[in-house]
């Protein structure tokens, strides 16, 4: 469900008049005859139907007059067949998809229908309604529907909101991990969010179970470890809601085996007595894969398959160390509980009056749960259960996608590091736990792959965990920087060394680092070659961090003897590069040490072009322009100051900057315009 509708490719020629009007019409009578509408989306999928129903008038009325048509009125027709084609897909895919992921879904599929309705719009721009033969109605309706579309706004079903919130609650009771409250999920309420979206019958719920297993199986690919572990969440919970809901036409069904049972034996044992010998059939989701038994302590291992924990233990302490399921060698023997799975267990066994019996592991287990608990009772917030039960699934994932980095093939490698990447780019909380999980070590070593992805993900995963910035310190412990330097060098791809930059930019926040990072010369040779050779998003990278490591005067000389400097003045001319206030901040901070002052001052196209930024630059240019200027007339600048009192527009633009400019800008355009009056005094010709 979770897809990105591309644009229907269409020749560049346009179709014949005849043939576009016939398909147009026959598409939008498709669309316009669906029935059954999805409970996901419905008033979004109802309006769009009725705007293309409007559309389909205007298609028959111009097929009636059988006129030629202007152009703009053929490309815009053929952009309206594009859109209502992706309409029809869009529609196809929120009626055969699962419900329940639509509905966790809402806010993005109703973004798709609202960019599809923005498209509509467009193509309607360009149509010459004056240039058409068309009957009143008609065109009054295409008006309407046209302003419509270009003033509509985000349509997200309030009452869709509330059941995909009501759904979320009852996911996370499911992952609970409190031990005084075990989650256990109200029933009513599933029933209830259930029924609203059309699963009413334990045939809805099988179809729905086949629907999100599909999805699960599509979303392996692209969707991420963590959105296919939420799909399984789903099918779980289904599954077990179906037994639990429909419970009582199950419990007809038993007592009636139970009554031929006891008719073919001719027993006479009391009945009661008898049930109690009977047990409910086990799900096969909770039976262990070796015991076949109720698991009632179910943990993960390394390779991601759930066992019971004294089944798995047995089998451990056996001298095995692979996975009695995968083969797979097991890279480290920890049992993670999975208290999503026991939750569910534990609420199965509740409903069907099975006892449950902890075993003295799971009690020390709880034990030290609840003791850790305790100490940190303070910083615990209990009641976010789904922030809790998302913390565990980034825990889990980490640890096996580090286990995949430590030991799998270069293939496996190159995965795990592109999820780790992935992982990483959003949420603080992520990028500690990953760090926590032994991730970085592996990464840095990464980094001297010769496969370009690996080397490529490796340093974009680093940079992304940089950002947390107790990871800066462990990343520098993990002795990264010269890796990270040959790849900002020679790197295999371009992005690979632009995220290099950035990964340098980030760990050179910290002063530590700015100091570290300058004892490698070559640091500074790479960064200005990417500022050189870079695409525009990397020459920024590369800008950034030179000014990061610069902030750290030793820095300053080693920046100007790579040669920065006549390249930043480059790129001040360069409009396409984009990076004219970065390139103007750097040589504003170079100007604070001999070596750059003097290498500046040499440039004589340098003056003019800081002028003109004085007068058309952004307010962050115009600030960084006065404090090169006042840097470069002071100590010895009298030739600068000369060359800046000579060139006709700089003291109308540093008066107007010393009125109307920022607070910074105001200051130094008044000690600017001090300076130059003290250089002119001789000659009696005063200025400001």
């Amino acid at each position: 469900m979770d897809v990105v509708l591309p644009p229907i490719m269409i020749s560049s020629g346009l179709m014949p008049t005849g043939s576009l009007m016939k398909s147009l019409i026959h598409i939008s009578n498709e669309v316009a005859s669906v029935e059954k509408l999805p409970f996901s989306q419905f008033r979004n999928i109802s309006t769009m139907i009725r705007r293309i129903k409007f559309l389909s008038f205007l298609f028959e009325d111009i097929r009636e007059t059988n006129s030629p048509l202007p152009p703009s009125s053929l490309l815009c027709l053929t952009e309206l067949f594009s859109v209502i084609q992706r309409v029809k897909l869009l529609i196809q895919r929120c009626k055969g998809g699962s419900s329940l992921w639509g509905l966790i879904q809402t806010e993005f599929l109703s973004n798709q229908f609202h960019a599809l309705v923005k498209e509509m719009g467009g193509a309607l721009d360009i149509l010459p309604l004056n240039l058409l033969n068309l009957s009143t109605d008609t065109r009054e309706q295409v008006e309407l529907l046209h302003k419509q579309a270009k003033r509509v706004d985000l349509l997200v079903d309030p009452q869709e909101l509330q059941r995909r919130e009501e759904l979320l609650q009852i996911m996370a009771s499911n992952n609970q991990k409190n031990s005084r409250n075990k989650g256990f999920v109200d029933f009513v309420k599933v029933k209830e969010v259930f029924s609203c979206i059309g699963l009413r019958s334990p045939l809805d719920y099988e179809e729905e179970i086949s629907k999100l297993e599909a999805e699960a199986e599509k979303q392996a690919g692209t969707g991420g470890l963590i959105v296919v572990s939420n799909i399984n969440n789903l099918i779980s919970l289904v599954t077990y809601s179906k037994s639990v809901i429909f419970i009582d036409r199950h419990k007809e069904e038993i007592k009636e085996n139970f009554k031929q049972l006891s008719a073919s034996m001719n027993r006479n044992q009391d009945v009661s007595s008898s049930s109690q010998s009977i047990l409910p059939n086990i799900p096969d989701e909770f039976r262990c894969p070796i015991s076949l038994d109720l698991m009632k302590d179910p943990v993960i291992v390394a390779s991601g398959h759930t066992y019971d924990r004294n089944s798995i233990a047995q089998w451990i302490n056996s001298g095995h160390h692979t996975c009695p399921k995968s083969g797979k060698r097991l890279i480290h023997t920890s049992l993670i509980p999975n208290y999503a799975l026991k939750s569910l267990v534990h609420q199965w066994c509740q409903d069907n009056n099975v006892p449950l019996i902890e075993n003295s592991t799971s009690s020390s287990s709880k034990f030290e749960r609840s003791s850790s608990k305790s100490k940190l009772s303070e910083k615990a917030i209990e009641h976010i259960s789904a922030t809790k039960a998302a913390m565990d699934a980034v825990k889990m994932t980490a640890e096996f996608l580090v286990g995949k980095l430590a030991m799998g093939s270069p293939e496996i490698q190159r995965q795990a590091a592109y999820e780790l990447r992935l992982l990483a780019k959003t949420g603080m909380d992520n990028r500690k736990i990953i760090a926590e999980a032994g991730a970085i070590p592996f990464l840095v070593t990464l980094l001297s792959s010769t496969d370009p992805r690996i080397q490529e993900n490796a340093v974009t995963a680093l940079l992304n965990l940089s950002i947390f910035d107790n990871n800066k310190i462990l990343i520098m412990a993990a002795g990264s920087i010269d890796s990270i330097i040959n790849v900002l060098e020679s790197g295999k791809t371009m992005e690979a060394r632009e995220n290099a930059a950035a990964t340098i930019f980030s760990l050179s926040i910290i002063s530590d680092c700015k100091v570290t990072i300058g004892t490698r010369p070559r640091a500074f040779s790479a960064l200005v070659g990417l500022l050189r050779e870079g695409t525009a998003t990397g020459k920024k990278d590369a800008a950034s961090a030179l000014f990061n490591l610069s902030v750290y005067n030793a820095n300053k000389a080693s920046v100007v003897v790579a040669g920065a400097v006549p390249l930043l003045i480059e790129l001040l001319m360069d409009d396409k590069a984009g990076i004219t206030d970065d390139a103007l901040a750097l040589l504003a901070l170079l100007s604070g040490c001999s070596e750059g002052l003097e290498e500046i001052r040499q440039s004589r196209i340098l003056m003019p072009m800081v002028i003109d930024l004085l007068r058309f630059g952004s307010t962050k240019g115009k600030e960084n322009s006065i404090t090169l200027l006042l840097g470069l007339c002071k100590d010895g600048g009298e030739e600068v100051a000369r060359r800046l009192l000579i060139n006709p527009r700089s003291i109308p633009s540093l008066q107007s900057l010393s009125t109307d400019g920022s607070l910074k800008a105001r200051r130094k355009a008044d000690a600017l315009l001090r300076l130059l009056n003290r250089c002119c005094s001789q000659s009696h010709n005063p200025v400001g």
